[in-house]
């Protein structure tokens, strides 16, 4: 197991942020790109960059955290899709890195969040829960998702396809679907957004932002030439709607919507597959992630909240990954307490009241 270094990154590498995320160990994550750090600084949380050195003196990982104050108690951190390391083995280290920092350059923090993409199993845990790491609640919802290999040609790539997947999207191309990459346009954000609500309608565990957060997020990723827009239609208006994004060699379909009873079959297969065969040819990506599922044990289960969407995006792939999910790490297990007892329900709660838009 590697020590570890913690430092807050340099102006320069600040200002170089993507070449630095996107050259981590896993590629890198879209939630801690430059775009999504500008998105959250706009929506109650501050910034901050932090670089991990490895004692071995390979490669650094630069990683996203998310602070906010909370009253009496100091700084939270939340490090989004992070820390961004080889393996679980480098997390005691990383723990150990973080409790030296904090007692330093970075005084004030009472708690960390974690979100690895670490894969789950019984082994992961044991080693996070040795570092004095407390298992927490899920906040993203792709701790469990479906990822497609895009690393092959276009024929070879339709081909691995699951059959209900690749049918579609031929049946959808046979009877003349088409789709469209269309300009970020108010008119056309709109029209995103109010795709993705019909989705969300009669479903509780959809919780929708609002439209200032989305145009937003789209814009900056747009901006930056890596996220795009996708429509297919019925009767000259949006039908389904895609927005994706392009980070490093990753390819993530980050929001969807469709309005119900459409008469054409295969529309939303199709407007994935151009997405995806476009991102490839244009930004070469070798993976995609289509963004939240079932875990994998629970694919069949009907009962669960994800099943529908599930059901649709593992009709391209069958693998589906879990990753190890959430943990905390402690710092003044005082405050600790009182944030995990009373202090975290309230906080989000005044939170939603004051903003409607979830704490997270």
């Amino acid at each position: 197991m590697r020590e570890f270094t913690a430092r807050f990154a340099t102006a320069q590498e600040v200002s170089e942020w993507d070449e630095h995320v996107t050259a981590n160990p896993s590629g890198g994550n879209l939630l801690q790109s430059e775009a999504f750090a500008q998105v959250k600084k706009d929506h109650g949380w501050t910034p901050r960059h932090v670089v991990y050195e490895p004692s071995d003196g390979s490669q650094p990982s630069y990683n996203l955290v998310l602070e906010k104050s909370v009253p009496a108690l100091g700084k939270l951190w939340y490090m989004i899709k992070g820390p961004d390391v080889e393996s679980v083995e480098d997390m005691p280290g990383i723990v150990a890195a973080n409790e030296r920092f904090v007692a330093g350059a970075a005084k004030g923090v009472f708690a960390i969040k974690y979100e690895p993409e670490i894969l789950a199993s019984d082994y992961a845990a044991g080693v996070l829960a040795r570092c004095g790491l407390v298992k927490s609640f899920e906040i993203q919802p792709n701790d469990s998702t479906a990822v497609l290999d895009t690393d092959m040609d276009e024929k070879a790539l339709l081909k691995s396809l699951h059959s209900r997947g690749r049918n579609a999207v031929r049946r959808a191309t046979r009877e003349g679907c088409e789709v469209e990459q269309v300009p970020l346009t108010e008119e056309n954000m709109r029209a995103m957004y109010a795709l993705m609500d019909t989705v969300g309608q009669g479903h509780a565990h959809v919780n929708l932002r609002s439209y200032e957060y989305y145009r937003a997020f789209w814009t900056n990723f747009a901006e930056r030439g890596q996220g795009r827009l996708y429509f297919t239609y019925e009767d000259g208006k949006p039908s389904v709607g895609a927005y994706v994004i392009a980070y490093g060699r990753k390819g993530t379909y980050k929001d969807g919507g469709s309005t119900p009873r459409r008469r054409q079959y295969g529309d939303s297969h199709l407007v994935q597959w151009s997405a995806i065969t476009d991102l490839k040819r244009d930004h070469g990506i070798t993976q995609y992630d289509f963004c939240g599922t079932p875990p994998s044990d629970q694919l069949k289960n009907k009962e669960h909240h994800y099943y529908g969407l599930g059901l649709f995006k593992t009709s391209f792939t069958k693998t589906v990954v879990d990753y190890a999910g959430v943990w905390d790490q402690p710092l003044s297990r005082a405050k600790y307490a009182v944030w995990t007892s009373l202090a975290e329900k309230v906080q989000r709660q005044l939170w939603v009241r004051r903003t409607g838009q979830p704490f997270y």
